[in-house]
């Protein structure tokens, strides 16, 4: 395997890399997956304006109007490095190949983690911090339907934010839950039999009445505090990534800015990229469950 500047990871490594993504992803479990040029794509956002008209026969016609509002996916780049020995440019390909199918693993579960944050919360992974990348263009800052949390009746709140959903001419396919949600939900009983069984020991199921479901870590943030996101993820969700995802080898200088020259090491810097868009393509299609409304 090439280990010069500006290689791509091989297409096997890519659909692994992609299929561990969806494997962890509570948004690319619920949603489906579209390909994202470089420079972008619009997606047309159609609303008739009224029912659909039965004519008579030599009948007058009326307008029926429509809406178009395009909603912009811009992919952006998420970026990942790590230090290895200089041996791996000595290293067989085949041993090669294992080093950077382990980075990939890797690679793969933050790729999977900072997407629920940057798309749920606006969060940029590595600092914490609200991303002006991302700007408003996630959950927390685009869907104002919520109902309050209260510990106990999840299976309540989760009716109230389907309720909304549904006043919204919106569907329901899919459900994100926080890890103490998916815990409160084990816990309810009716006549002392559990009614959720399937959420116990931490488990996450993969539907709950017929829709798509996650529990995750990724749901849950400190400051606006969701519990559950549900709403239309199969239509009014669209992500996608980049298909070439560019790995460098860089073998000279300070690549992560640590002071530390890698020659003087003995080290290689080992860089992945890739470029994931999205976009909530009609925000009252969805709604929040927090702890403070």
């Amino acid at each position: 395997m090439a280990t010069g500047r500006e290689n791509l990871f091989d297409a096997v490594l890519v659909k692994d890399l992609m299929n561990k993504v969806k494997g962890k992803s509570s948004l690319a479990v619920l949603s489906g997956q579209t390909p994202i040029p470089f420079n972008g794509l619009k997606e047309f956002i159609f609303s008739m304006d009224n029912e659909i008209d039965i004519v008579a026969e030599n009948g007058k016609k009326s307008e029926g109007g429509i809406t178009v509002d395009p909603v912009k996916i811009v992919p952006i780049k998420f970026e990942y490095g790590a230090r290895v020995s200089d041996e791996f440019l000595y290293a067989t390909e085949e041993e090669q190949l294992d080093i950077l199918t382990a980075f990939n693993n890797g690679f793969a579960a933050k790729v999977a983690k900072g997407f629920d944050l940057a798309a749920f919360h606006g969060i940029n992974p590595r600092t914490g911090g609200a991303s002006t990348v991302v700007g408003t263009n996630h959950f927390d800052g685009k869907v104002t339907q919520k109902v309050k949390y209260t510990k106990g009746t999840p299976d309540t709140n989760l009716d109230a934010a389907i309720a909304m959903v549904q006043g919204s001419d919106g569907d329901v396919t899919g459900i994100a839950l926080s890890n103490a949600f998916g815990a409160d939900m084990a816990t309810v009983k009716e006549n002392g039999v559990r009614q959720y069984p399937e959420f116990r020991f931490g488990a996450s199921p993969e539907s709950l009445g017929g829709m798509k479901t996650s529990v995750n870590k990724t749901v849950y943030n400190d400051t606006v505090k969701d519990h559950a996101i549900v709403g239309d993820f199969s239509n009014a969700f669209k992500w996608g990534f980049s298909k070439e995802i560019p790995l460098e080898i860089i073998k000279y200088g300070d690549p992560d800015n640590t002071g530390k020259d890698l020659k003087g090491y003995n080290q290689v810097y080992i860089r992945a990229e890739v470029y994931l868009g999205w976009g909530i393509l009609v925000p009252e299609y969805f709604a929040r469950v927090v702890d403070e409304v």
